[in-house]
C-alpha cells in the first residue's frame, strides 16, 4: 500500500501563507532546494487542489528560464515527469502530466493508495484538509521557518479528534529551517 504524505514549508505558528496570501518568506537557499527534490524523486504521484496546482505551473518552463539555478532545472524535470491528479470543481482541464479529477476526493485517494507505486504527496492545505480527518494522510512533513506569521493559511484543519503521531526523523539546515517527520499512529 502506498504511503500519503503531507508536506510544506510551514512558520513556526503553523501558516503555510501569511495573511496576504504571501509565501515568499519560504523560498528555499539550496541546500533546503536540494533537499526538496530528493524528496519528489521516487514519488508515485503528486495530489494537487486547483490552487497550488494553477501555482506550481510556472515549473514547466522555470528551467528554461536564464540564470535557472541546478536546483531549479533538477526540480523543473522531476515535477513534469511526476504524475499529478488535480482534485477540482472548477477547472475545465489540466495540462502535461496530469489528469483531472472533479468529485470525491476521499474515495479516489483511497483507491490511490491501494495502487502499487511509489508514494502519494498531497499538495495544498486544502485539499489535506478533506483527506486528515479520514486518516488517509500517513506521514507528516512539515518543513519549518524561523518566521511567526501571526496568521494566514494554516497547514493543519480544525480536528474533531486528535491524531497521535510519532516521530521519524528531524533534521536541521544550515538556514535555521527545521525539517521534520512524522508518522500517523
Amino acid at each position: 500500500m502506498r504511503k500519503l504524505i503531507y508536506s510544506l514549508s510551514v512558520s513556526l505558528d503553523g501558516f503555510i501563507a501569511d495573511r496576504s496570501g504571501a509565501i515568499d518568506w519560504s523560498a528555499p537557499d539550496p541546500e533546503l532546494h536540494r533537499f526538496f527534490n530528493d524528496q519528489a524523486r521516487g514519488l508515485g504521484a503528486e495530489l494537487y487542489g486547483r490552487g497550488l496546482y494553477e501555482d506550481m505551473q510556472a515549473w514547466e518552463t522555470l528551467d528554461q528560464r536564464p540564470g535557472a539555478t541546478p536546483e531549479v532545472v533538477a526540480f523543473a524535470k522531476l515535477w513534469r515527469a511526476t504524475p499529478k491528479v488535480v482534485f477540482s470543481t472548477t477547472l475545465e482541464r489540466v495540462k502535461g502530466n496530469a489528469r483531472l479529477v472533479r468529485e470525491n476526493a476521499v474515495d479516489e485517494v483511497r483507491r490511490l493508495k491501494a495502487e502499487d507505486g511509489g508514494d502519494l504527496a498531497v499538495g495544498g492545505a486544502g485539499l489535506a484538509a478533506s483527506l486528515i480527518p479520514h486518516g488517509l494522510v500517513d506521514e507528516y512533513r512539515p518543513v519549518i521557518h524561523p518566521f511567526i506569521l501571526g496568521g494566514g493559511t494554516p497547514f493543519f484543519p480544525p480536528l474533531e479528534e486528535r491524531i497521535s503521531l510519532e516521530l521519524v526523523e528531524t533534521r536541521t539546515f544550515g538556514s535555521r529551517v527545521v525539517y521534520v517527520r512524522y508518522r500517523a499512529r
